[in-house]
């Protein structure tokens, strides 16, 4: 059961790890391949670097969000779709991060309140 609440923090990292992968960021990737496999040591830094991570990433995507946003009314073409699809990314990686919140995470690393 505890793989069903992590299954959107490693669907997450592994969406961002291609996308770094598409710019070339080849030691991004496999940071971001290799931090799903921590998941397994029960440890709250564990839990605290994977919300550090995803909430990282919610920022990228905001940021390439307004990047492709700008070239696409630069070149006046449409940028509806593209915002909602980026937005959508963006917000399911930052509730990816509140996950930790949940009583089974909280008790599986060890987190207080």
């Amino acid at each position: 059961m505890n793989l069903l609440l992590l299954l959107p923090a490693i669907l997450s990292t592994l969406v961002l790890g291609a996308h770094f992968y598409r710019s070339g960021l080849l030691v991004l990737v496999i940071l971001l391949a290799l931090l799903p496999m921590l998941l397994f040591y029960r440890q709250a830094w564990v839990a605290r670097l994977m919300q550090v991570a995803l909430l990282l990433g919610m920022i990228e995507w905001i940021r390439t969000l307004v990047v492709l946003v700008d070239m696409r009314r630069a070149m006046e073409q449409p940028w509806t779709r593209l915002a909602i699809i980026i937005g959508a990314v963006a917000l399911f990686t930052g509730c990816s991060a509140l996950l930790f919140h949940s009583q089974r995470l909280r008790r599986r690393y060890k987190l207080t309140k």
